[in-house]
């Protein structure tokens, strides 16, 4: 079954990539426009003809960069909005930058009114070519049908998940392994265009995984701890048998100075250009009810150590008179000023002192409250695996996950981070968190009947117990 799908896959790039190569060339034709008809009359020394080639040649360079960091061309994999939003700020960012590469060239700072005019040109060729490739793909590219196995945990919240892209997954049926044999997964395997594995121990799933190879069947799974373990090893060929080597030492000597080196570089310029705007923050606290601008808190860091981390307040001055937890949807503890501030994660930078002070880093995993890490080691006791590293402003969970995934994957993502660091990887994130700052869902707090992450402690003991 899905000969005729599996042909179409393997021109899937192709497509994506002639469809990228149409807007970005749309693009560039429209700034080659404005600078020939505006701003290269205004050089006081004419270019020559590989001056203008140069300087039309590093936009495009810089807009494709940008858009591909985004994900602006991964059409039919990130939603609609989402592929709009990357177009857009993509765009904005690349036209920022062509505005004052335009400034040095010239010598002096021309009018920005035709880049102005350009951006909303562009903006509406955006929406046309995401609309029709939109359109394309889908008549190419119908859901993909897909079986989902499962073991001991129910798959309510995986089958949840899915039903939010049903433009790119349609889970056709279910097979539990407490109630169908192995076998008789294995033959249904044939019947799909894809299988999911969810959360089952290592023997079956890799029996499956085996069979969906035989079959030719695109197989999707959800990553055991000690998988992400694995997956960031490094191959060495000693002899004839391949070994896979963990150091799970974090990040070596070197690694460490050039990231703190690159923390102090960009968090002591930062702090100072941002300082007027932090003093605006704290009057517009102070004037809301006259309390304290800043608070400070435990956390952890590396190696389990606790220190006090700074953030603007954002809640009310009794907000945890009953405890300590996180932040809840529709929280009425937020004050109106803090609402703001968290929907722009503005509240988050004075942690820059932390930054600057050594407790934390630009790019590393969440810093928990004690006792909430606490709450979490219960049921996870591999919770502490994220510490091999010290806490960050930002991180691989913080970009990809939400302020509500649960425990069990943020634990997942920093590991991921964690066993996959570079000082590339650390840029990356920084400059896709720039890209989240006005993403609402990534702020979505937790449910109201929860004081933790922890959407069920019962399944999430359960797959504690199946984790390895």
């Amino acid at each position: 079954m899905g000969n005729k799908v599996r042909k179409r896959d393997k021109f899937k790039r192709a497509i994506n990539f002639f469809e990228g190569f149409i807007l970005l060339g749309i693009h560039i034709a429209i700034y080659a426009f404005i600078w020939y008809g505006v701003y290269e009359k205004q050089l006081e020394n004419p270019f020559s003809l590989r001056g203008h080639w140069a300087v039309i040649g590093i936009y495009g360079l810089i807009l494709f960069l940008l858009t591909h960091l985004y994900g602006g061309f991964r059409i039919g994999y990130l939603r609609l909005m989402d592929v709009l939003y990357s177009q857009v700020l993509s765009l904005v960012c690349a036209n920022v930058v062509a505005y004052f590469e335009m400034v040095l060239i010239i010598r002096k700072y021309p009018s920005a009114m035709p880049l102005v005019k350009m951006t909303v040109v562009q903006i509406i060729a955006i929406l046309l070519w995401v609309f029709i490739c939109k359109w394309i793909y889908a008549k190419l590219y119908p859901p993909r049908q897909i079986l989902l196995v499962f073991y001991d945990r129910s798959p309510d919240d995986m089958i949840r998940k899915m039903h939010t892209r049903k433009d790119k997954y349609e889970i056709c049926d279910l097979a539990d392994l407490n109630n169908e044999s192995l076998e008789s997964v294995c033959d249904m395997v044939a019947d799909y265009e894809a299988v999911l594995i969810y959360d089952m121990p290592a023997y079956e799933r890799n029996i499956i995984m085996k069979r969906c190879f035989i079959e030719s069947v695109r197989t999707y799974v959800t990553p055991k701890i000690s998988d992400i373990l694995l997956r960031g090893s490094d191959s060495i060929h000693l002899f004839d048998t391949p070994l896979y080597l963990s150091r799970n030492q974090g990040l070596t000597g070197e690694q460490r100075i050039i990231k703190r080196f690159f923390d102090l570089l960009v968090c002591i310029p930062v702090a100072v250009v941002l300082m007027p705007m932090f003093l605006v923050i704290a009057l517009l606290i102070k004037m809301y009810d006259g309390g304290p601008v800043l608070y400070k808190q435990p956390r952890l860091t590396i190696d389990n150590k606790v220190f006090n981390i700074y953030k603007f307040r954002s809640m009310k001055m009794d907000s945890e008179e009953n405890g300590a937890q996180l932040a809840k949807k529709d929280d009425d503890r937020i004050t109106p000023v803090g609402r703001v501030l968290r929907a722009i994660h503005f509240d988050e930078f004075p942690q820059l002192i932390n930054i600057i002070r050594g407790d934390m880093s630009l790019v590393g995993p969440r810093p928990e409250r004690p006792e909430i890490a606490e709450q979490y080691r219960e049921i996870i006791p591999e919770f502490d695996f994220r510490l091999k590293v010290k806490a960050g402003l930002t991180g691989y969970a913080q970009v990809y996950g939400k302020y509500n995934t649960t425990p069990y994957d943020k634990l997942k993502l920093d590991l991921t981070y964690i066993e996959n660091y570079s000082f590339w990887l650390d840029l990356k994130l920084m400059f896709l968190t720039f890209k989240i700052l006005f993403q609402k869902e990534n702020t979505e707090g937790i449910d109201a009947n929860q004081v933790t992450a922890v959407k069920n402690v019962e399944s999430q003991t359960e797959e504690n117990v199946n984790n390895e």
